[in-house]
């Protein structure tokens, strides 16, 4: 089977960590299609029309399994867990006991350690022409975190043309979770060599300002005056390379904004417009909170998917989520769940198309 995009399913299909992984084709009753492969998870392609209702694919990935395996960049399109971003030296205490964590990003723990769900094999299910959903048993100890965590992530492409991302999970033993989709988009096409192009509009009225390991240092802060404000649209490069503090610490931006809504409600996060080809992502979410990635540490260094490469400011990534080191700032929404309770999270990027 052959996707729109030129990837062969027979590419995906190999055994890892005793699994037999695959890729999933999705299409709409619109011809959109997106592909999924089971390993970490990760949207591989999504291509949605352009102004001209050529189908471009919008989001960085690989060729293959085997690219995926070796991939100088694990994060493409991966579900990032148990924790995604970051704790503070790898660090926390639950209920009295403390855990220790990998190192992964000194000196912090990074989006689930060593080897988070982005580099496991997960059981795929398709449960129709647009829904695919996939599971993984996280077991007791793994990357040292507490309990046995059963995960179960559903992406369904819908008929209004959005990327639908369900997550849901369960423990046995109180644990931490938070968990986000890690998409690269670049919605001038993948291979378009840069992002800065694009017009960005965030929800947060604050952000998170970090230290220069990229921990936040706990209360929000405004946007207002700063070149961190997207509260309008505003070109993503406009003032990426601004001599302030927090964009010299991350060679770019690579913050949680605080999203203007209550707590649980599904509502507005962001809008992106590419003008070369008038592509228009809107995302809405149930989390609180969204990093803002622009590709800052990315290489063209390799051949990624269809000979394209990816250098740095290629892409930007809009990750839905609760905060970086929440479970050591107790005025952070939780991220710990206990038995008996349910992790629900939902996150939807919606496509359309501008002409101006």
């Amino acid at each position: 089977m052959l996707s729109i995009t030129g990837l062969k399913r027979t590419d995906f299909q190999k055994i890892v960590d005793e699994k037999q992984t695959d890729l999933f084709i999705l299409t709409n009753k619109n011809g959109l299609e997106m592909t999924a492969t089971s390993y970490g998870a990760k949207i591989v392609s999504l291509s949605v029309p352009d102004k001209s209702g050529k189908l471009v694919d919008v989001v960085t990935g690989h060729n293959s399994i085997d690219e995926y395996l070796s991939s100088e960049e694990p994060y493409f399109g991966a579900v990032c867990g148990r924790t995604a971003n970051r704790i503070a030296r790898g660090k926390f205490t639950l209920d009295g006991q403390e855990y220790t964590l990998a190192v992964n990003n000194a000196p912090n723990s990074l989006h689930g350690g060593l080897k988070g769900f982005n580099a496991v094999a997960w059981d795929g299910r398709q449960v129709d022409s647009q829904t695919v959903t996939f599971t993984y048993l996280s077991k007791d100890g793994e990357e040292g975190y507490p309990g046995n965590l059963t995960v179960a992530v559903t992406y369904r492409l819908t008929d209004d043309n959005a990327v639908q991302i369900d997550y849901l999970a369960t423990t046995d033993k109180a644990t931490i979770v938070n968990l986000t989709n890690h998409s690269y988009f670049n919605l001038s096409g993948v291979g378009d060599p840069y992002i800065g192009d694009h017009l960005l509009q965030i929800n947060a009225d604050t952000y998170l300002p970090t230290d220069e390991t990229a921990i936040p240092y706990g209360h929000p802060e405004s946007v207002a005056g700063t070149p961190m404000d997207f509260r309008q649209p505003c070109e993503v490069g406009k003032r990426i390379n601004d001599n302030f503090q927090q964009l010299r610490f991350g060679k770019g931006y690579d913050h949680t904004y605080v999203l203007n809504k209550k707590d649980g409600e599904f509502a507005f996060c962001a809008w992106v417009k590419s003008p070369k080809t008038g592509i228009v992502m809107e995302v809405h979410t149930t989390e609180p909170g969204v990093q803002l990635y622009t590709g800052n540490w990315m290489k063209d260094s390799y051949v990624a998917k269809n000979g394209r490469r990816y250098p740095e400011r290629c892409a930007l990534c809009l990750e839905t989520q609760h905060f970086p080191d929440s479970i050591n700032k107790p005025d952070y929404p939780s991220v710990v769940l206990r038995p008996q309770e349910v992790f629900k999270s939902k996150t939807t990027f919606k496509f359309s198309n501008q002409s101006s």
